[in-house]
């Protein structure tokens, strides 16, 4: 009997570790073998096992004892001692550049949330002012990676050893995008204007001046505009330069989802059935992405799955359009797309345990 695969998951504490642990504890191929959860964890509760996973997320907790799994201390002793195969890291992007290089020497094949490990460009990775750039060693572990976006590299996701998890925001523009510029439809000298909104959770778990009620609450608020850590993301993966987009991102007063809406110009008058073709042909064989010619997408129909949901509106001339994208910050643009890679990775059905 082949061996069942052991995961781990380390930042569980965090949205979008959370979401993580509910999908792994509920992967038909995780079926009796739990994720190991590790951590940080004070001397007090180290003492005790860890804390248990139901007094940090009481929603996971059930009747079979889910609940009293429990976050350990991390040490790569304990990953070792539990034969953990797959290390899935929702941590900072530091403390990520730090830690992957061993898991790799370890044999660990790792799955990232950050961002350490998405850009292959040294000045598109400046953003996150990384101390290691330019060391020997992180040039070696970032030649390694794999961008972890299935739709567009599959094969070399099914090979890798380390997936850079995209960007939340990264996700739902360029999987708008990609599909036209590479099919060379949409003129790039005129411009591309990417304007993206974010329920809260998109900032994470640490609370801040921005996030808190009373900020976000009955508002809306562009930030980080021309600086956007995911602005390289885009650049690298659409194949575009910086001069032809404008990509600002928005906070919006809800708790989870993304919409991005999308204004292209065309190189030639298009159709509606001529830009549909596009889309359909790229995305064929792509389970987690829903695309419709009749309707546009909306964060109510995503939130708290993993599909990306695409649409468009064309005006009269055939030249405009408008394109909307949506998904879950938290799980196609994070947990979610986390664990379809990992099925990749494995041989296993794509969209298992998560459709």
């Amino acid at each position: 009997m082949t061996r069942k695969i052991q995961t781990a998951v380390v930042g569980v504490t965090g949205y979008a570790g959370a979401e993580l642990a509910r999908l792994l504890l509920h992967h038909p191929r995780l079926k009796g073998v739990p994720p190991v959860f590790a951590g940080r964890v004070d001397e007090k509760d180290a003492q005790r096992g860890g804390i248990p996973l139901g007094e940090i997320h009481p929603q996971l907790g059930d009747n079979n004892g889910r609940g009293k799994l429990r976050l350990e201390p991390f040490s790569w002793e304990l990953l070792a001692e539990r034969g953990v195969d797959v290390l899935f890291l929702a941590i900072p992007h530091e403390q990520s550049r730090e830690w992957v290089p061993r898991a790799l020497k370890n044999g660990l094949r790792v799955i990232d949330l950050s961002g350490a490990w998405r850009l292959t460009n040294a000045a598109n990775r400046a953003v996150y002012n990384f101390e290691d750039e330019g060391a020997e060693e992180a040039e070696t572990t970032q030649a390694q990676a794999v961008y972890g976006m299935p739709e567009l590299h599959r094969e070399q996701v099914a090979g890798a050893r380390l997936i850079a998890n995209p960007g939340c925001y990264a996700t739902s523009v360029i999987l708008a995008l990609k599909p036209l510029v590479a099919a060379g439809l949409i003129d790039l000298d005129r411009g591309i204007v990417a304007d993206s909104k974010s329920g809260v959770s998109g900032a994470g778990k640490a609370p801040s001046a921005k996030t808190h009620f009373m900020y976000a609450a009955d508002n809306l608020s562009a930030y980080s505009v021309f600086s956007h850590r995911h602005t390289g993301e885009l650049l690298e993966q659409i194949g575009i330069d910086a001069s032809q987009i404008v990509f600002t991102p928005h906070l919006l007063p809800i708790p989870r989802g993304i919409l991005s809406t999308i204004y292209v110009q065309f190189k030639e008058p298009q159709t509606r059935i001529s830009i549909a073709a596009v889309y359909e042909a790229f995305f064929a064989g792509c389970p987690m992405v829903r695309f419709s010619i009749k309707t546009l997408p909306q964060i109510q129909y995503v939130v708290r799955t993993n599909y990306a949901d695409i649409g468009f509106q064309l005006d009269s001339s055939g030249r405009r359009a408008v394109i909307v994208s949506c998904l879950d910050n938290l799980l196609k643009g994070a947990a979610g797309q986390a664990v379809q890679n990992m099925n990749i990775a494995l041989g296993w059905p794509e969209s298992e345990g998560l459709a």
